[in-house]
């Protein structure tokens, strides 16, 4: 029997203030107050640019119905020039059309150079196009064509679609290991600036990295083609612009808001981290309906930080037991004596709860989103009294049980439920799909949870800390910590198919929440990239903040 909340407090009250805590030591934050100056309204977008854009757009438009009487490869390359540079989502009615139509007539194409292309674009549609249809690429031998071996973009968008596999693409294995092959090859036999695009095409693969993060990326080189479409190319830039000013705007908001609520001062041990969670946010979505809900997710995104270091790097046992009653409850006053930074983290979750609630009192569904959120939120900090508890214990689990509580503890399955209360697709069917959770959502949230632990269980070894999942996995098979790098690899890529079936059949669920699903896991590719904590340590992410929320794209008065 469990002893009442006060008698448990009582008996630890005196020891608050001289308890030794494993605190980490993080770095603060390297933005500091950079954001507040978009807060400005002279910062705003004028009309004129609106407008050129808009012109630009329509231009675009009428080159895409163009392209409908012109050969397959054009319109492919068309259409993936447009998702690349992040406009994409300005045509999407018509890229559809002209995909299904593809589709259609494509038995009648002879032309084999436009497969890998189409069949990662109708796939990323959610289109379950066979693979079989890679059998073309193959000669009498059964062995991929060499008329591939030195076609370098034939090669990339052949090695582009392997990573949309699943486990029922036996070719797309053996086309990924051709593929990787070749290419690793060809950057010993080609010149620099080809060199630089196989290795980017290597190492980050269009379905495994963050769209939006990689428009500025393709946008620099295919300006550097002498081809090039200018009319297109200046669209993609002043629409890239215009974003970026609408993102500035939101992330000087919830600065403010940040600055507002003093969290460095008031949970001085975690990590301030505002801007790195609003990057998450923006790898979701860009879009600029999506304004209200990005800016929520940057900053449930941050404090979940908090709390995750508050499980993690703060509180003892037996507080963290009352702060999980408290948080199941959701009324804390029954736990006065807990330290004043968690009554700060949980006052700031029933603000954020409060602004779902407002958000969907209008559209008559806070009652059904409010519970959900709730709920989500008790599940994210089961999972982390779990490690808690096996810390203190000295607990190293098996790298299977780590798993299955690594689904919790890696915020995935909360973000995703947080997502969903925030969006019209927000019914009793769709919340349900996610409890206690469906195997995409399993799949991402594994991926997330190892390869956040690839990239911090070095740091985090160093002080108190619960085992990671190399921690678990070399004790579980008895192997060194490199091979324990491998086996988890291996669970990646595993999952990544799962992922890529679930969004190929799961019809009944909303494609902004699958597609939701798949950028997190995406981001959890960028952030955790090399084997780096990219979202604790943010001088890694620098270059992506300040390509996305601080240096606008340069617009010729010629282009």
């Amino acid at each position: 029997m469990s002893l009442p909340a006060s008698v448990t407090l009582a008996s630890t009250q005196h020891t608050v203030s001289d308890l030794r805590r494993p605190c980490a030591s993080f770095a603060p934050s390297i933005w500091g107050d950079t954001f507040l100056q978009y807060a400005s309204e002279s910062m705003e977008v004028n009309d004129n640019v609106k407008q050129q854009a808009q012109i630009l757009k329509e231009d675009v438009r009428m080159m895409f119905q163009a392209s409908i009487n012109q050969n397959i490869i054009h319109k492919l390359n068309l259409i993936d020039l447009l998702q690349r540079f992040g406009v994409s989502y300005q045509f999407h009615q018509e890229i559809n059309q002209a995909l299904e139509q593809i589709k259609n007539s494509f038995n009648e194409d002879d032309n084999h150079d436009s497969i890998a292309l189409l069949f990662r674009l109708l796939r990323q549609q959610g289109n379950p196009i066979p693979s079989s249809i890679f059998n073309k690429l193959k000669n009498d031998q059964k062995k991929f064509n060499e008329t591939l071996l030195n076609d370098i973009q034939g090669l990339c968008n052949l090695y582009e679609a392997t990573h949309i596999r699943t486990h029922e693409d036996d070719i797309l294995e053996e086309a990924y290991v051709f593929s990787k092959t070749r290419l690793e090859f060809l950057t010993d036999q080609v010149n620099s600036s080809l060199v630089t695009q196989i290795n980017h095409c290597l190492k980050r693969p269009f379905g495994k990295t963050v769209p939006r993060f990689e428009a500025r990326y393709h946008m620099t080189i295919y300006e550097q083609d002498p081809t090039h479409n200018k009319t297109l190319l200046k669209f993609a830039k002043m629409d890239y612009n215009i974003l970026q000013s609408v993102h500035q705007k939101e992330i000087a908001h919830i600065t403010k808001w940040w600055r507002k609520s003093n969290f460095v001062t008031k949970v001085p041990y975690a990590r301030d981290r505002l801007v790195e969670s609003y990057l998450w946010s923006l790898a979701t979505s860009y879009k600029l309906e999506c304004s209200n809900r990005r800016m929520f997710m940057g900053k449930l995104i941050a404090v979940v930080a908090l709390l995750d270091d508050t499980y993690d790097d703060y509180g003892t046992v037996q507080e963290l037991e009352l702060f999980t009653k408290a948080i199941e409850r959701w009324d804390i006053s029954p736990f006065g004596y807990l330290p004043q930074c968690m009554k700060v983290i949980f006052d700031t979750l029933v603000e954020l709860c409060g602004e779902i609630e407002l958000a969907t009192t209008e559209s008559g569904k806070s009652s059904l989103v409010v519970p959900y959120f709730k709920q989500a939120i008790c599940d994210l900090i089961k999972g982390y009294m779990v490690e808690a508890k096996w810390c203190h214990e000295g607990y190293i689990p098996t790298y299977d049980e780590y798993k299955v509580n690594g689904v919790l503890s890696s915020t995935i399955p909360f973000f995703i439920t947080s997502f969903i209360c925030l969006g019209e697709f927000a019914t009793e069917h769709v919340f349900d799909w996610t409890f206690p959770g469906s195997n995409i959502i399993e799949a991402a949230s594994i991926i997330g949870r190892v390869l956040d632990d690839m990239a911090s269980h070095k740091f985090e070894q160093q002080r108190v800390h619960v085992a990671s999942a190399v921690e678990c996995c070399m004790k579980q098979y008895g192997i060194s910590q490199a091979d324990a790098y491998k086996l988890i690899h291996k669970d990646v890529e595993k999952f990544w198919k799962v992922i890529n079936e679930e969004y190929l059949k799961l019809n009944d669920i909303p494609k902004p929440v699958l597609d939701f699903i798949l950028n997190l896991t995406q981001m959890c590719e960028v952030s955790y990239e090399n084997h780096q904590d990219r979202f604790t340590n943010g001088e890694l992410l620098q270059d992506y903040v300040s390509s996305l929320l601080v240096d606008p794209m340069c617009i010729n008065q010629h282009q």
